[in-house]
């Protein structure tokens, strides 16, 4: 079995163009997806947070 750890210094490989744009695609759309998710979800920190500076004024 070889050891992986001896291709640590080796020059890197040139990816694809078609490989980077579906990689950066994925990307976008996970980030999306993140976000609509964020959007349509109930953070209770920041409910518990803004109830108690309510109680105090």
């Amino acid at each position: 079995m070889e050891n992986p750890f001896k291709h640590i210094n080796q020059p890197l490989k040139e990816v694809p163009e078609e490989l980077k744009a579906k990689v950066m695609s994925d990307i976008a759309m996970a980030k999306l997806l993140m976000d609509l998710a964020k959007l349509f979800s109930v953070d209770p920190a920041k409910i518990i947070e803004q109830s108690i500076k309510k109680r105090k004024e």
